[in-house]
């Protein structure tokens, strides 16, 4: 079995410190995306990263797993042959990755630390940097685009998944038979975790641990897409998310995500003109 290296990362500001305190609560309420995969197959991995036809093959590439700890994401692609390295502010999140990698075997590196201050780590450091849902916890995107670009290589390639500003602050639960309510105006920079101040998460007993959601920030499209192509990012593939399902229950989340989706998913690379 391989060791597995922890390490400490940079300071954090009042926010980070009250999201890191959030998140910890909902890692130990176990929270869907603070299971690690334990179970997962290098198959699993493979549907997990390739899935979406951009990579074919990231055996020895240098992967950031950016604001995405929970032992899934490093998991994935430590058993296609990575060199993973975990960046997050939560303890608990990290603790998951450790549990993770000592269960496969695998060589996980983790950094606690602020998505919009990467500097633990040294300009090209990556080839790879995935970020599936973390960017609307933080206040303003600008600052980690621009840390992005610095620890990726030129041609790398950088996954982030954001919310779907339309349709942020609306929930299945406003569904009116008719449609589903907008809530708020279309504001940058809005914390729009006042419309849904806690989380509940269901124990496998059927029991609930309602846990105060962390700071959730709207960032309009031309917000985002904009500050990444200032900071030399080409866009490559972009989704809507959704959830599938028959039938298809109105009010029901898959009908949600089929009628506002909620995230959009996108793969950039780092242009080398930049």
């Amino acid at each position: 079995m391989r060791a597995h290296v922890s390490a400490q990362g940079n300071a954090m500001d009042a926010i980070s410190k009250d999201n890191r305190e959030r998140w910890n609560a909902l890692a130990n309420a176990n929270v869907m995306h603070s299971v690690p995969f334990l179970d997962f197959t290098r198959e699993d991995a493979a549907d997990y990263v390739y899935g979406s036809g951009i990579f074919k093959d990231v055996s020895g590439k240098r992967v950031l797993c950016l604001a995405n700890g929970g032992g899934q994401a490093s998991v994935a692609f430590g058993l296609l042959g990575a060199e993973v390295t975990v960046l997050d502010l939560s303890d608990v999140q990290l603790a998951r990755d450790r549990q993770a990698a000592l269960h496969h075997g695998l060589t996980v590196e983790s950094v606690q630390g602020d998505m919009r201050d990467l500097s633990a780590f040294c300009a090209n450091r990556f080839d790879v940097v995935w970020q599936p849902y973390s960017l609307n916890y933080s206040p303003t995107v600008g600052p980690v685009f621009r840390e992005v670009a610095r620890v990726l290589e030129p041609d790398g390639i950088y996954q982030v998944t954001f919310a779907n500003p339309f349709t942020q602050a609306v929930d299945d639960d406003s569904w009116d038979g008719e449609g589903y309510r907008l809530r708020g105006l279309y504001t940058d920079g809005e914390d729009v975790s006042r419309y849904f101040p806690t989380w509940d998460v269901e124990q496998p007993d059927g029991s609930v641990i309602t846990v105060d959601r962390p700071h959730e920030f709207r960032h309009t499209l031309s917000t985002v897409l904009n500050a990444l192509v200032r900071n030399g990012f080409v866009l490559l593939h972009l989704k809507e998310w959704m959830r599938h399902a028959e039938p298809l229950e109105p009010g029901s989340w898959p009908h949600f995500t089929q009628a506002a989706p909620p995230w959009f998913d996108s793969f950039w690379q780092l242009s080398k003109a930049r």
